[in-house]
Formats: structure tokens, C-alpha cells, sequence
């Protein structure tokens, strides 16, 4: 254990700070560091801490929809897949829809075609009861410096 005038000289010694870690502890923790380099450090922890999670975002889509209403749910997960998240898809069959499986793997090939490279498969259409569902992804965009 240093006294306060010991530990402020040896960290002139050693061209470097002396940083007060825990004033309240009995005796007071300090620590001798470059204070730059430590504050620097502190700051992109705490950045990162921030980050938000990525979810999994969820897009519904009837059997009957309309053009005009596919774009529009279409351009929200091209949204969602610009922001990171993944997308899962749910085409649902009401009714006497369910005599017809195909119709909605024709769908789900229409979105997948429609998203185009903005999208990846990660989960391929299978169907769950009355419900066809699959998971996308975006496209991971590498910048590489020369």
C-alpha cells in the first residue's frame, strides 16, 4: 500500500496517470495508467454495451394477396433486413386453401425472387399445419480497403 504523494510520483516516474478507480473503498483503489488509452477503452466498452440485439422479426402474408399489398409488406422486410435482422416469413391458408399446398410455395418463391440479393434463405419453406413458414436473412456486405 502507497501513500497518495508516493503513488502520484511514481506515476510521473513513469510518465503515465494516477486514476482514482473505487474513492469510496477503505482505503481508496487507485490506479496507474495512461489515462488516454484508459478513457478510450471505456468509451467503446460502453458503445458496445449499447448495441442493440438483433431480433427476429416476423412478416405474415395471406394465400390471396394482392400485388400492391405484397409490395408494401415486402419493402417492410427489405427494412427489416437492411437494419440486420432476420425475417421470418408465415404464409398462412384459411379454409379449403389447404387443398392447395403448392400455391403457397409459389408464393414463398415469388418473395424470395421479389427480395432477390438483398436476401438470403437461411431457412427453406416447410409447412407447419396450416401455416408455410422460412427464415431470411440479409446479405452481409463486406467493405474491403485496399
Amino acid at each position: 500500500m502507497l501513500s497518495r504523494v508516493e503513488a502520484l510520483n511514481l506515476a510521473r516516474e513513469q510518465d503515465l496517470d494516477l486514476v482514482e478507480i473505487s474513492p469510496d473503498a477503505k482505503p481508496p483503489v487507485a490506479k496507474i495508467v495512461d489515462w488516454g488509452k484508459y478513457n478510450y477503452q471505456r468509451t467503446k466498452q460502453s458503445q458496445k454495451n449499447k448495441r442493440r440485439t438483433l431480433e427476429v422479426k416476423q412478416m405474415r402474408i395471406g394465400l390471396k394477396i394482392g400485388e400492391h399489398d405484397l409490395d408494401v409488406k415486402l419493402s417492410k422486410v427489405s427494412n427489416f433486413l437492411e437494419l440486420g435482422h432476420k425475417v421470418k416469413i408465415t404464409i398462412f391458408y384459411r379454409g379449403r386453401e389447404l387443398a392447395h399446398k403448392d400455391l403457397g410455395f409459389k408464393l414463398a418463391d415469388k418473395v424470395i425472387d421479389l427480395l432477390g440479393d438483398k436476401a438470403i434463405v437461411e431457412q427453406k419453406p416447410e409447412l407447419y399445419g396450416k401455416q408455410l413458414n422460412f427464415v431470411i436473412r440479409g446479405k452481409v456486405v463486406s467493405s474491403a480497403k485496399a
